[in-house]
């Protein structure tokens, strides 16, 4: 270990991985290059193609890191669940295989340990996102703690997304109080799902508000996203527009419902 490297001994880097091998080592030769150490670090693969797991099989010892997998694809939310499972320190950085931390990261990551460590009340704190938190409130260093506010007034749909599988920092025991990840569902719903359990326990969380300056989430042409969006709602056109702000009060509405009527 080099003499100026930073190291976070009570964290685990988790990286949910699949089918993106070149951009997993990206990812961890960052990390390397900007000095930051972890004390452990697990990458949890869905059931990659043969040959991103013999690539995963032939760097692990050079980058140092535990391989969990499993023989079929079984989506985000075991993905997930078994990469925490073998997580054994207090906190947890999860990040996944296609976002990279600039430069900047190190400096705002000490502050958010710092904050996990002091305020017990703290459960997650969120690095990146693609729009900012709707409702915040500052906390500090950058940060602000994100309040979801359950009333119809308070109509950004946003709101629900106090947990987000965008980078983040958590406990470790994230999974025993808000439940493990929803299994055998499409990955954004299982994203939502854990939203929606997060603020029905009362999850509490910071959001860093200059997100932008922390990570990038590169996707090239050789290992494209595996997530797509339907046409409609990446439209500029104004009758798209229109049925997107009629589709997120839907949202919005059906939300809320699901919010106060069922527990997940």
């Amino acid at each position: 270990m080099d003499i100026n490297d930073t190291h976070f001994e009570d964290i685990t880097l988790l990286i949910t991985h699949y089918n993106r091998s070149a951009s997993l080592e990206r990812l961890l030769q960052t990390f390397i290059n900007q000095h930051i150490r972890f004390g452990d670090i697990v990458v949890s693969d869905d059931g990659s193609k043969p040959e991103h797991l013999d690539k995963l099989h032939r760097i692990k010892d050079k980058y140092n890191f535990r391989l969990v997998t499993t023989p079929v694809n079984r989506g985000l939310g075991n993905n997930i669940n078994k990469g925490q499972d073998a997580v054994n320190t207090p906190l947890t950085l999860y990040v996944q295989e296609d976002f990279e931390p600039k430069e900047a990261f190190l400096e705002h990551f000490k502050d958010a340990v710092e904050f996990m460590n002091t305020d017990a009340s703290i459960d997650i704190i969120r690095f990146y996102a693609y729009f900012r938190y709707p409702y915040l409130k500052h906390y500090g260093k950058g940060y602000f703690e994100m309040l979801f506010k359950p009333g119809f007034l308070s109509n950004n749909h946003l709101k629900f997304y106090v947990y987000s599988d965008h980078p983040h920092l958590r406990r470790s025991d994230f999974t025993e109080k808000f439940g493990r990840y929803p299994e055998g569902i499409k990955g954004d719903l299982t994203e939502f799902r854990m939203a929606l359990a997060f603020v029905q326990k009362k999850g509490k969380g910071l959001f860093y508000n200059n997100f932008n300056d922390l990570f990038y989430q590169k996707n090239s042409s050789d290992e494209p996203s595996t997530m797509g969006r339907a046409g409609w709602r990446e439209s500029k056109n104004p009758a798209a527009l229109a049925i997107r702000a009629a589709y997120l009060q839907f949202k919005l509405a059906k939300w809320t419902y699901e919010y106060l009527f069922k527990k997940y």
